[in-house]
């Protein structure tokens, strides 16, 4: 019985692997200027992974981070080397005026304007090529600054559609408008795996090649790929770990003896977190009454 659900799970793992790569091979194909955002978590970098699988270990596209100012110290580090080691070309945008201006939850700011100043504000610019960077190329080992660049088609984002109420509502190939507003009313129907890559004039398109995979599905995988992550998401020897990862100031660590990838699995296939949701941790979510819904309608991630 036990090979019978251990060849369940690789199958799935396995349609859930070729699924995403044909929508990054896809996403690649139709859009001119395309990026992939990296938030340094778990999702996005199984994104990252799957965009090695689908290049043969080449990642052609920049990979952007929004650098608020307040993420937790250890993602930044693990950002820089996985980059060096990669060899990936990232850019890192950053509301620098807000940040000078002191307009932040930590000088006074409620959380939500925070988001939008220090997440919302600066990924719209950097998108957009309106917004100071900070590039790494990898090819010279060297960080340079721009204060503006052409501007993204499309990018492609690891949410998932079991991860918070708004992102149910996504679509794989997710348009905006000119401004990075989504209307979540106004998106394409994908039936029966077809996907709409075309776009008026000025739309701003987010792919989204992990919408089918779980918190479960993301963890399996990690640990059949081996995958390096960032330590916080394991139990350091004092019963606490980061189920879902934010700025420091706004998320709380979880209960968890889990050190490694099959503990957690054995965690959510157990049951520990079946009643708690994934972000309970990001207090954002809490003070926008449980739904992001408000600021990804602005271009929030």
């Amino acid at each position: 019985m036990s090979e019978v659900i251990e060849l369940t799970k690789l199958d799935k793992l396995d349609k859930l692997e070729s699924q995403s790569i044909f929508i990054i091979r896809e996403a690649y194909k139709s859009f001119k200027n395309i990026g992939m955002l990296w938030s340094i978590g778990k999702d996005s970098t199984v994104l990252l992974w799957l965009a090695k699988k689908a290049f043969f270990g080449h990642v052609p596209f920049e990979l952007i981070h929004i650098d608020t100012n307040y993420k937790i110290p250890e993602m930044i580090t693990y950002r820089d080397r996985l980059a060096r080691e990669l060899k990936l070309r990232l850019v890192v945008g950053q509301n620098r005026k807000a940040l000078s201006e002191k307009r932040t939850f930590v000088d006074g700011l409620d959380r939500i304007s925070c988001c939008k100043e220090l997440k919302t504000i600066p990924l719209r610019d950097t998108l957009d090529g309106a917004g100071y960077r900070r590039v790494y190329d990898p090819n010279r080992d060297v960080w340079e600054e721009f204060e503006s660049a052409d501007p993204y088609n499309a990018v492609i984002v690891g949410v998932r559609s079991d991860e918070e109420g708004s992102r149910s509502k996504e679509r794989v190939f997710s348009s905006r408008d000119e401004k990075s507003e989504w209307d979540a009313s106004a998106q394409p129907p994908e039936l029966w795996n077809l996907y709409k890559t075309e776009f008026a004039p000025k739309t701003h398109v987010r792919v989204h090649p992990l919408l089918d995979w779980t918190e479960l599905n993301v963890w399996e995988y990690i640990e059949r790929e081996k995958i390096p992550t960032i330590s916080v998401y394991y139990n350091q020897g004092d019963g606490k770990r980061y189920r879902s990862l934010g700025c420091y100031p706004c998320t709380n660590p979880v209960d968890s003896d889990a050190r490694n990838p099959a503990e957690i699995i054995e965690e959510l296939i157990s049951g520990k977190f079946r009643n708690i949701a994934e972000r309970s941790g990001r207090a954002q979510d809490i003070d926008g009454g449980g739904t992001l819904e408000t600021l990804r309608k602005e271009g929030y991630m």
